[in-house]
């Protein structure tokens, strides 16, 4: 069964090469869909496939890279991604 989640990770998780661990690791699962900064300091993401993938993912993203300290991963439920790519998105 596949599995989209909108996602919002809070701390400080900009500047410390939290995008691109995201894509990495996201990738690493199989999973398809994108990060992004927001100008709020946040980071914004969107995890499609395995529920078991995405559930493995959301965890991970309470760890994220060594400089991260995430306080908080708040997901909802999301629309399927177009593409079955990961990538990185620009700032909104």
């Amino acid at each position: 069964m596949v599995k989209t989640v909108s996602v919002i990770i809070e701390g400080k998780v900009q500047g410390v090469w939290y995008r691109g661990w995201t894509e990495a690791t996201a990738r690493e699962l199989g999973l398809s869909g994108w990060v992004r900064n927001l100008s709020d300091g946040s980071v914004e993401a969107l995890f499609s496939g395995a529920e078991a993938a995405v559930e493995d993912m959301l965890e991970r993203c309470w760890q994220g890279p060594e400089p991260a300290i995430v306080t908080a991963v708040n997901a909802k439920s999301g629309e399927a991604p177009e593409t079955d790519d990961f990538v990185v998105r620009s700032t909104k």
